[in-house]
């Protein structure tokens, strides 16, 4: 993607979170919590822990969005949103194959690996996964007020790192799409409890 209409982009996004929150009701949002929390191995996350690593990442960016989005002096909407080269390659290693494969594998920081990093996770995180994309529709609902090239949001591993708003938006949902995909898989499992 070189260049697209900063609506067209906004309205892609808004209906990708749609579908994930879709997705997630229907497959996730009635198992057990034996189903919830089961892992195939030491090395693979739990439904639980993909939703929990999700939750994390969006208290830091939809805060940071959110500030940003309204503190602003960029109230002038951009018609056209082009990617920054860094932005472009961080949204592109998060975005799904055609094949909803996974392209690229990441090691999450340990501070967003509940596998690892030992902090509590609730029962209902899928639940709190959907009322977050519920916050993610307003979120990109906002964006539309302002210039997704000018404003600039702070990755989460580098506070002085910063995407432009189009970028980071793009980076957070295909990043959720990827995880959801991962969720979908574990359920799809061989060994995966009936119960």
């Amino acid at each position: 993607m070189k260049s697209v209409q900063s609506t067209i982009l906004l309205n892609d996004l808004s209906q990708l979170t749609q579908e994930i929150i879709q997705k997630v009701s229907k497959s996730i949002g009635k198992l057990s919590v034996n189903q919830i929390n089961w892992r195939p191995n030491t090395e693979t996350w739990s439904l639980n822990q993909i939703f929990a690593h999700l939750n994390a990442y969006a208290e830091y960016y939809h805060e940071n969005i959110q500030k940003r989005i309204e503190k602003t002096r960029f109230r002038e909407p951009t018609s056209v949103f082009v990617s920054s080269p860094l932005g472009r390659s961080a949204w592109k290693s998060m975005k799904l194959g055609n094949a909803h494969n996974v392209k690229r594998k990441f090691r999450a920081p340990k501070e967003y690996n509940f596998a690892l990093n030992g902090k509590p996770i609730a029962e209902n995180e899928a639940t709190v996964f959907i009322e977050r994309q519920h916050e993610m529709l307003n979120i990109l609902q906002l964006s539309l007020e302002v210039s997704l090239r000018k404003v600039k949001i702070p990755i989460s591993i580098s506070r002085i790192v910063k995407l432009r708003l189009g970028d980071c938006l793009l980076f957070v949902i295909y990043h959720n799409e990827r995880h959801v995909q991962q969720a979908l898989n574990l359920i799809k499992h061989p060994n995966f409890p009936k119960k």
